[in-house]
């Protein structure tokens, strides 16, 4: 076993010193450029270390900074949806202020026309139930409201005053089926009840049955069952059916969105019309009525 290692020890011994020799004899030898050889070898090997050092530090660097940069880029793109997000609210706000401030000039702009003392009221709830369409009202019996007062808005007529309490009340749309309203129908100005259907139409009833009536006729409030002042618009006819000679079915659209109600005007005392005065009045309201019936 002893003569093996020793055999092994004088090879590698013989190879240190053979790599010992070549190593200074490079350090002897000059290269062209009066370089030793062995320095030029060193150089070329560091050389080669430090490129490949500096590439794949390089690497590691442009990596970092895209990845420094995507975040930088993410986190501004979250800004800026933030931003719009925030500006998208501030539009649809606007816009719904818009839309109430136009809504309040109109009503003023009817107060005005109407010459009648008038209140104004905001809408604060519905009913949500389907046979009974009414709406809530900010005003009660301590502004001065009486029940079967009638409420009007720019479009129209909408209703009336049904059920009280001192800050609130209760109005009775035209479309509930157990609302009747005295109308007048187009220009033959024949007389009828409109009758609520609890949908979204009304229903033209004791029409005689030598009326001429045409789809698209106005129809408008008559004055004569002491609720509703005369001359504001209920809607426009829409449907008419004959059977036998006789009006069998006549339906109005109404003039009102009755699902768009925010303000309204409760007619806390109205003027005696008289005809002149009502015929005068009732050019604005009609063509309010047309251009809200026909939305």
């Amino acid at each position: 076993m002893l003569v093996p290692d020793i055999r092994r020890r004088s090879g590698w011994l013989l190879l240190a010193l053979a790599a010992g020799h070549i190593v200074l004899i490079s350090a002897q030898v000059n290269t062209r450029s009066g370089v030793p050889v062995l320095q030029a070898f060193v150089f070329g090997v560091f050389a080669e270390v430090q490129r490949g050092t500096a590439a794949v530090v390089g690497g590691v660097r442009r990596t970092w900074d895209e990845y420094a940069a995507l975040r930088g880029v993410h986190a501004e793109n979250l800004a800026l949806k933030q931003q719009i997000r925030e500006l998208q609210v501030t539009m649809q706000r606007e816009r719904a202020l818009a839309a109430e401030a136009e809504n309040l000039r109109r009503l003023l702009d009817l107060r005005d026309r109407s010459q009648m003392s008038t209140i104004a009221a905001e809408v604060i709830g519905t009913s949500p139930a389907a046979d009974f369409r009414s709406v809530t009202i900010d005003r009660g019996t301590s502004d001065g409201l009486q029940a079967d007062m009638a409420v009007i808005s720019p479009a129209g007529a909408v209703g009336r005053v049904v059920m009280l309490s001192p800050h609130a009340a209760k109005v009775q749309l035209l479309i509930d089926r157990n609302a009747a309203v005295g109308v007048l129908v187009g220009t033959s100005r024949v007389q009828a009840i409109a009758m609520g259907t609890s949908e979204n139409l009304l229903s033209l009833d004791y029409l005689s049955g030598s009326a001429t009536v045409q789809k698209g006729d106005v129809v408008v409030t008559s004055g004569i069952d002491g609720v509703y002042p005369e001359g504001f618009v209920v809607g426009l006819v829409e449907q008419i059916e004959v059977a036998g000679g006789l009006y069998r079915s006549v339906l109005v659209r109404p003039a009102v969105d009755f699902s768009a109600l925010e303000h309204v005007l409760v007619v806390t005392a109205p003027p005696f019309v008289g005809p002149d005065a009502a015929a005068g009045a009732r050019g604005g309201f009609v063509e309010a009525g047309r251009a809200g019936a026909r939305r």
